[in-house]
């Protein structure tokens, strides 16, 4: 059996993945032992939090960094303490010379060259995954949302599937892959999906067949702990929580907020129905698949299919008529103001719009779009 520890009701965590860059070249550093030797000697509870305090990690690769929220009872205190974290990183950072960046994918840099850390799980899955696993170069966002029930997991799950080309086409900021345009708006989205036990979650709907799933792996060694299933939605038994992985690294705090409010008021819609007796679809498996796929390549310019039926629509359009289903719950919980930063997105365009935009007003040069993301992570947009 897998015991699911019940969480307080829609609070969150949230991790965010940044690459180091050089902040003369824009080139990825592999300074992440660097970064932590002075973390180490400044502050080092940052490193070894008490209980969930918020805290630095080291990522798979040596040239990234994970800033990571304590539990928060809202988005505003969830951006807050990353608002923290990114401060007292940069304040690390800058005296080395790196900048914070973050997006998807970095445009310019080359996985054959990049280093791997040392660490012995990281290895490991290199070990076995061998040149695909080489491959992951590439950043995200992870939201995480407490549920007061094991019941509410999968359908939980389920629901952001359904919602999956969504929360893709809005974070998308992943055009670029060594120093091509690939014509995807997530090259990360197809690129992670390589794994194994990566990529979309099966729909159960049954907390048996979960459970029944997790030991097939494990007996048959595909995983040696549960937290190695690296599905891009998936329940974290360990912490009471649904946990969201489906979104690229975006580049500011007000996007990570907009993001958040969203995933956190899907779940929270998922747990009222839950408790009035309702059954969540389940995607069919093509639809889920050929959903992720048209978000990945045409971001919010995908017509995404609705449901089993084969109805079609743009995504931004759906988009905007769940954000007025939703408003009333984000009012509840206190995140209207970051739930409409979801219109900004689509206003102002996601990220791989952006970084169109500011390569080719640099005639092609990608270093542009480089400075362009960590001076975005740094101040946010001023606009």
């Amino acid at each position: 059996m897998i015991e699911f520890s019940r969480s307080a009701p829609s609070t969150l965590g949230v991790e965010w993945e940044v690459a180091l860059v050089d902040r003369k070249t824009g080139a990825t550093r592999p300074a992440a032992e660097e970064v932590f030797d002075a973390i180490e000697a400044t502050e080092p509870s940052l490193a070894h939090p008490d209980g969930q305090a918020p805290h630095i990690a080291r990522e798979f690769l040596a040239n990234t960094v994970e800033m990571v929220t304590g539990v928060a009872s809202s988005v505003a205190e969830a951006t807050d303490q990353l608002q923290d974290l990114t401060e007292k990183l940069h304040a690390l950072t800058d005296p080395l010379g790196i900048d914070l960046f973050s997006a998807g994918t970095h445009p310019l840099a080359e996985w054959r060259t990049e280093q791997i850390s040392a660490k012995e799980r990281y290895q490991k899955v290199l070990d076995r995954t061998q040149y695909w696993g080489h491959q992951m170069l590439m950043y995200g966002i992870h939201v995480h949302v407490g549920l007061d029930s094991r019941d509410k997991a999968l359908p939980a799950v389920n629901q952001l599937v359904n919602y999956y080309p969504h929360l893709l086409a809005l974070s998308a900021n992943s055009p670029y892959w060594g120093g091509h345009d690939t014509g995807y708006a997530s090259q990360r989205a197809m690129i992670f999906q390589q794994i194994p036990t990566a990529g979309l979650p099966f729909g159960f709907e049954e907390w048996h067949e979960f459970e029944d799933y997790t030991r097939d792996l494990l007996q048959t060694g595909v995983i040696d702990e549960p937290s190695e299933n690296r599905w891009d939605v998936r329940p974290v038994a360990q912490y009471g929580t649904v946990e969201m992985r489906v979104c690229d690294g975006v580049s500011t705090l007000e996007e990570i907020g907009a993001l958040t409010a969203l995933t956190q008021c899907l779940v929270e819609e998922t747990s009222r129905r839950v408790d009035a007796g309702e059954r969540i679809p389940v995607m069919p498996r093509w639809h889920a698949e050929e959903n992720k796929w048209r978000a990945a390549r045409y971001g919010i310019e995908a017509i995404i299919i609705q449901d089993a039926q084969n109805n079609e629509r743009l995504v931004t359009d759906d988009t905007i008529d769940l954000l007025n289903r939703l408003e009333p719950i984000a009012r509840q919980l206190g995140c209207s103001e970051e739930l409409t930063g979801i219109e900004r997105i689509i206003e102002r365009g996601p990220g791989y719009l952006r970084q169109r935009r500011v390569a080719k007003d640099a005639g092609g040069d990608l270093r542009a779009v480089v400075q362009d993301i960590t001076d975005l992570t740094r101040h946010g947009f001023r606009d």
